[in-house]
């Protein structure tokens, strides 16, 4: 399943002709490992997004008012809980090694997914994944990993890696939800993921090699760390960056089957064409975000930061617009190729531009974030689409992408590096 991504990125990674120093000598084992753990994980954390109303419903849920709304809490609730917490695993990385953080997170998520199959009510289900957030952040515990162990000149290709494989299984995951339970059920779907998960423990635990320099000081506290940065703008430049992609990522989420019933004669493939509108930008990130990496590391990170909010702004606007399924998947399609380099980008930038002993602690702000745009992208989605109309929400949305740009450009050129 994980097998052939690491080695096909490795076997277009660009020559290397600066030896490696014993902090990063375990870089591309580590890479490989990550890739593969942060697949597995994803999707496991995912594929229960199909069946999860029908969870809900059989631990008592009546009437769909109810049913929808313990859904979404408990599918939100593992974003909220990872987003107060990624700061605080980022710091005690910093201080006591990161391996250590990810063979946390995925002993953690193999206990917690397993229970949940085991769950008798809602609320308990809540709790799970309520420490499904607090004990996990696998994906998030390798980025950061992958950053700090990574050569800084080839910081934008490995992390382009890493995400193909984290966007990959966010593409699988639902696919493989759809699939099991009919076949296995509901129960033991969770307790295959948490078998998954602990696979990749026992990897991580076994296979990743860090050789840890405990930090002092500065990465003790947020406050420290944060005033440990030399300057503050690019960091935060990057922080509503990556809010911005995962809102511009999140916010068609509410409206999508409505507005692709609204663009098909035949309304029993509503569902089929939305699940591939879904699925278009991410297949299409996953197929330029390596690509995008190795261009970011030769033309500079934060200029394809620059070029990709742009490039996604211009292909919101049509969006809005569109008369056809079809064309509405080949624009999702075109926007996740644009996005695909974004993320590589944006934590190589805060790499370039925090010193290393809280750079964790600083990538853990980043990583809460994007949580925060994963949560209010679909309310504000939401709310646009219906209050002022299913247009306004692609439109109001590339008007915040372009605005970004614009900002990204600016701060750029006040920060005087147009490389990095």
């Amino acid at each position: 399943m994980s097998g052939p991504g690491p080695a096909t990125a490795t076997a277009t990674e660009p020559s290397d002709n600066t030896a490696a120093t014993a902090h990063d000598r375990h870089w591309r084992r580590n890479l490989a490992v990550c890739f593969a753990g942060s697949f597995s994980t994803i999707v496991a954390m995912t594929l229960l997004l199909p069946f999860l109303p029908l969870y809900v419903e059989q631990l008592g849920a009546h009437g769909h008012a109810s049913i929808v709304q313990w859904s979404g809490i408990a599918y939100g609730a593992t974003f909220l809980a990872a987003a107060l917490v990624a700061p605080l695993w980022g710091r005690l990385g910093d201080r006591y090694g990161r391996k250590l953080m990810l063979v946390r997170a995925s002993f953690g998520m193999a206990v917690c997914m397993s229970l949940m199959g085991m769950v008798q009510s809602v609320e308990q289900l809540v709790l799970l994944r309520l420490a499904v957030g607090l004990a996990g952040g696998y994906a998030s515990g390798s980025t950061i990993l992958v950053a700090m162990q990574t050569p800084k000149e080839r910081s934008g290709w490995a992390l382009g890696v890493l995400s193909a494989g984290i966007m990959a299984g966010n593409l699988v995951g639902p696919l493989i939800g759809g699939l099991l339970p009919p076949l296995i059920g509901i129960r033991a779907t969770f307790l295959l993921s948490g078998g998954v998960i602990f696979l990749a423990f026992l990897a991580t635990a076994l296979l990743v090699k860090e050789e840890h320099r405990p930090q002092q000081g500065s990465a003790e506290r947020p406050a420290g760390a944060w005033a440990a940065i030399p300057d503050k703008r690019p960091v935060v430049a990057m922080l509503v960056t990556g809010m911005l992609l995962m809102l511009a990522n999140m916010s068609i989420e509410p409206i999508i089957t409505v507005y692709v019933a609204q663009l098909l004669e035949d309304q029993a493939h509503v569902t089929l064409v939305a699940g591939v509108v879904m699925s278009a930008a991410a297949l299409g990130s996953i197929v330029s975000a390596t690509w995008l990496g190795k261009l970011a590391d030769r033309v500079g990170h934060w200029n394809v930061v620059v070029g990709a909010l742009a490039v996604a702004a211009l292909l919101l606007v049509p969006q809005a617009f569109v008369t056809a399924g079809w064309q509405l998947i080949v624009l999702r399609f075109l926007m996740g190729l644009a996005l695909g380099g974004l993320l590589p980008s944006i934590t190589s930038v805060i790499r370039h531009n925090v010193p290393d002993g809280v750079g964790g602690n600083v990538l853990g702000y980043s990583i809460s974030a994007q949580y925060a745009g994963q949560v209010v992208g679909p309310l504000l989605g939401g709310f646009v689409g219906g209050h002022i109309g299913m247009p306004a929400v692609f439109l109001g949305t590339a008007a915040l992408l372009a605005g970004g740009a614009a900002w990204n450009r600016l701060a750029q050129t006040r920060h005087g590096n147009l490389q990095h």
